[in-house]
């Protein structure tokens, strides 16, 4: 019984550090952010890759989810399954929770884990150590750039996600459950609300940053060779899709 006391304090303490320093490290990439010099090339590199090369797979994930939830919408409500109830819980869902959610997953397990593998691999051979000898920070350098491309790029993925989203439940609904596309997308437009779009928009700002900053801390702590670099890379997928699945619950609390 007192080792198993012992094992949950361990392990407790483990997690409150490790909060506490990735708190810090937050913290000091923000302020970082503020400071010349800024690094546009390393910035407009993020970018291109969180932005535009994660957009195929956020597309196609968000896609076929906004025709799974028509399809399954449509077999569960047998009394309902008119345009307005499918599109309404369509696009709800969609802006709310599956868009915002799904996209940060995806852009978690592509940029997160190679944010974490790359900043793993220049501690582990000792690049992070030859930048401060070039009287170049490096949180600076590398990390408030990801940081700041994370804010804006996850935002502007869920975004086109949700899109994306809608129009795959529309897809379904019109052309596979025979509903009338004149009535759905009047029936979208007019269950639309701001507060929907705003509250997933408000989630992808803080999955940017949960993404950004837990795969770099990670991988700027990262020790040990190719065994740590890996270690860091699995480390930090996991941590930062459990904080996507465990903030989006307290940030819809937030709009109840």
């Amino acid at each position: 019984m007192i080792n198993i006391i012992n094992l949950v304090g361990k392990l407790s303490l483990n997690v409150f550090e490790n909060l506490g320093k990735i708190t810090l490290f937050f913290l000091m990439s923000f302020y970082w952010l503020f400071k010349k010099p800024f690094y546009f090339k390393q910035f407009l590199s993020q970018i291109l890759d969180i932005a535009f090369y994660s957009l195929p797979v956020v597309g196609l994930t968000t896609f076929f989810s906004g025709m799974v939830l028509a399809l399954q919408t449509f077999s569960g409500f047998d009394n309902f399954n008119d345009e307005s109830t499918i599109s309404k819980i369509v696009l709800t869902s969609i802006l709310r929770e599956l868009g915002p959610v799904l996209a940060g997953l995806m852009v978690c397990g592509r940029v997160g884990a190679k944010m974490a593998a790359e900043i793993a691999t220049m501690r582990v051979s000792n690049q992070i150590d030859a930048l401060e000898t070039l009287s170049t920070r490096p949180i600076q350098y590398l990390i408030s750039t990801r940081l700041l491309a994370s804010i804006i790029a996850v935002p502007f993925l869920v975004f086109i996600g949700n899109i994306i989203g809608v129009f795959g439940g529309f897809i379904v609904s019109t052309f596979k459950l025979d509903l009338n596309p004149i009535l759905y997308m009047v029936s979208t437009i007019d269950n639309f609300n701001s507060i929907d779009l705003i509250q997933g928009l408000i989630k992808a700002l803080v999955f940017g940053i949960i993404i950004s900053i837990v795969s770099c801390y990670f991988g700027f702590n990262a020790s040990g060779g190719a065994e740590g670099v890996g270690r860091a890379t699995t480390i930090s997928v996991v941590t930062a899709s459990t904080l996507i699945l465990t903030s989006t619950y307290f940030i819809t609390a937030l709009f109840i």
